[in-house]
């Protein structure tokens, strides 16, 4: 702070934090169902998140699908109608307290204090720099957010050849903002066995268990080296290549403030009330985790709020938080991930899931301190970059006083397996 700034002091009922799907579901039920000023920050010039640059449909109601931009509207009328004030070009910087937020506005700097706090800050991919790809720094090298910017925000054309990275289905939505841009799609690469479903009208040639192995050119792009099963590189021609999917939770304001993290998804860990183990400090959507759909993380901003309201109805309250859930390979990681006594079932009843592998005819085995919880087939094959459901009917089974609860995978021939990360307070 500057010799002579002030720093303007301020208190509220309920500070969110972000303004997408979750965190404007979070405040307009926590709005309309009388939890008292309810105050929703977001560092971006416009409230709304991610859906905001995705113009392609399937947003919203499966029986009434919405554009990108128009579910980010509808999320935002109704949260101003329900009373949430929602304030954008403020920056959380840092905690001053438990339940106090230094932020950086166009105003000028401010210190927020809240009975509760709802963490919804979102999850983002991982930059060229974080996957470690050799090779200068040329342009023409984006991510999937920097595309649809750059496209659907400024109206720009990105390039004429591109090759698409990842196997995620933002993978496609990459595909389909590049062609619509007129930019011909070469090749989408992976490095796994199969890439994500297409449908007849976009599909692309895919080159699977394939990695980039280093990017040509100064000043502009020129090329991608890629490194086949077979350990030969090919230079495959092209002036701009995406990089999708890889999300990782944006967690620096929770690791700020002591939140501890569960090892498996670099978010918070959650018990499935969304609390966190800071009294008071609440986490909903893709923060979470990385990335779910939009629908996912909406449903979890309204089952915080809920939480958050009976927090506040019963004078303050915080239980400790009871055994963690860990899941043994190949499921990559669990949300919520963290089982406290007497708490309510997670959003909609069911943890979330994602696999490494493909995963036919599986079982899921759940089970605590060698004792069987709970023992549910899958109804369909899994299969990586897709949720596995996960009902919560074992919860009451749970001791709270015992070691973790684990989830292994059982099928015609796997054996379970399971692991043991510790949580991580960073």
């Amino acid at each position: 702070m500057s010799r002579g700034e002030q720093r303007r002091e301020r208190t509220v009922d309920v500070l969110v934090v972000g303004t997408g799907p979750a965190g404007l579901a979070a405040a307009t039920r926590l709005a309309a169902q009388g939890a008292g000023t309810v105050e929703a920050v977001e560092r971006e010039q416009e409230p709304g998140g991610i859906p905001r640059h995705s113009p392609h449909r399937g947003f919203g109601p499966r029986h009434r699908p919405l554009d990108g931009p128009s579910y980010a509207r509808r999320l935002v009328d109704a949260a101003v109608a329900a009373g949430a004030v929602l304030r954008t070009s403020a920056t959380v910087t840092d905690w001053a307290g438990p339940l106090t937020l230094d932020l950086t506005t166009p105003a000028g700097l401010e210190r927020v204090t809240a009975r509760a706090v709802v963490l919804a800050t979102g999850a983002r991919e991982r930059p060229r720099s974080a996957r470690l790809i050799p090779g200068d720094r040329p342009d023409g090298v984006l991510t999937t957010g920097e595309l649809q910017q750059s496209v659907h925000r400024h109206g720009h054309r990105t390039g004429h050849r591109a090759v698409v990275v990842g196997s995620e289905p933002v993978a496609l939505t990459a595909v389909r903002t590049l062609r619509g841009s007129g930019t011909q799609v070469v090749a989408l690469v992976t490095d796994r066995a199969h890439g994500p479903l297409q449908s007849p009208r976009h599909r692309v040639p895919v080159v699977t268990g394939t990695t980039v192995a280093e990017l040509t050119g100064r000043g502009r792009l020129t090329g991608v080296r890629l490194l086949g099963p077979d350990g030969v590189l090919r230079l495959v021609a092209c002036d701009t290549v995406v990089l999708t999917g890889d999300w990782i939770p944006d967690h620096e304001l929770a690791r700020h403030g002591g939140v501890p993290l569960d090892p498996a998804t670099r978010g918070p860990a959650v018990d499935t009330a969304l609390r966190t183990a800071r009294h008071g400090v609440f986490a909903a959507g893709n923060l979470l985790r990385g990335a779910e759909p939009a629908a996912t993380a909406a449903e979890e901003g309204r089952h915080a709020a809920a939480a958050v309201l009976r927090y506040l109805g019963a004078g303050a309250s915080w239980p400790a938080a009871g055994p963690p859930i860990r899941c043994g390979p190949p499921l990559l990681r669990i949300t919520p991930n963290l089982v406290t006594a007497s708490d309510p079932p997670p959003p909609q009843g069911r943890f979330l899931l994602r696999t490494t592998e493909r995963l036919p005819r599986a079982v899921l085995l759940v089970e605590q301190d060698g004792r069987p919880l709970d023992r549910q087939p899958l109804p369909r094959t899994a299969v990586p970059d897709r949720a596995i459901h996960l009902r919560s009917y074992w919860l009451s089974e749970v001791d709270p006083d015992g070691g973790p609860v684990r989830i292994s995978v059982m099928s015609d021939t796997r054996q379970p397996a399971t692991a043991e990360p510790p949580i991580l307070a960073l």
